[in-house]
């Protein structure tokens, strides 16, 4: 598949979607990064590995139909099949998520359908887990709908919290397993082999 990732900033996960792709591990390759922030090191990253890198925000259009038009234009342009939303920090347009429907996906850094929705996102995700005693968190991949964090639940992952966890140590815990189920998400699409009723996806 011709992969799309979309992200707002360091651009941790697409370097491990791009690592997987040149060790084999998946047959997709990332063919194109957008990111809504000019200074978002996914964009380096992307350059550095002859991946077009285009900084897209609505800011640099007149109204949001040219925006849109401009997005799809360029999925269309590098023939995508499907686009991955990693740490990318704005709505996806209604038309882009009917245009992909179940083709995009995003990661979350807890287990769905707790600590998650509009306001959950980085660190704060990892502040509230603390915050709230859980014993458990983890990484949830799912597919992208209308809402935020509301799509159907693709995988899941455990991370323990542990009693002495920062928020700084329980990211870093949690981000290396990002980096090994984004991959594996992939590899299930690849194989075409799955059907979708109401919330729940299966993998044959």
């Amino acid at each position: 598949m011709n992969l799309c990732v979309l992200a707002s900033g360091w651009g941790s996960n697409l370097s491990s979607i791009i690592n997987s792709g040149k060790t084999g591990n998946i047959s997709s390759n990332v063919v194109l990064v957008i990111s809504n922030n000019s200074a978002s090191n996914a964009l380096n990253i992307a350059s550095e590995n002859q991946i077009p890198a285009v900084h897209l925000s609505q800011k640099q259009f007149g109204t949001e139909a040219e925006y849109v038009n401009k997005f799809l234009e360029l999925l269309n342009l590098y023939k995508v099949d499907m686009i991955l939303l990693a740490g990318y920090m704005k709505m996806i347009p209604l038309k882009i998520v009917k245009e992909y429907k179940n083709r995009i996906l995003n990661i979350h850094p807890a287990l769905i359908p707790s600590f998650c929705g509009k306001g959950f996102y980085g660190m704060k995700v990892h502040e509230s887990v603390i915050e709230y005693g859980v014993k458990v968190t983890g990484v949830t991949i799912h597919l992208v709908d209308e809402e935020y964090d509301t799509g159907p639940i693709v995988l899941q992952k455990i991370v323990p919290v542990n009693d002495d966890d920062t928020p700084e140590t329980l990211q870093k815990r949690v981000l290396a397993v990002e980096h090994e189920i984004y991959p594996e998400a992939i590899k299930l699409f690849e194989t075409k082999k799955f059907n979708i009723t109401g919330r729940k996806v299966f993998f044959t």
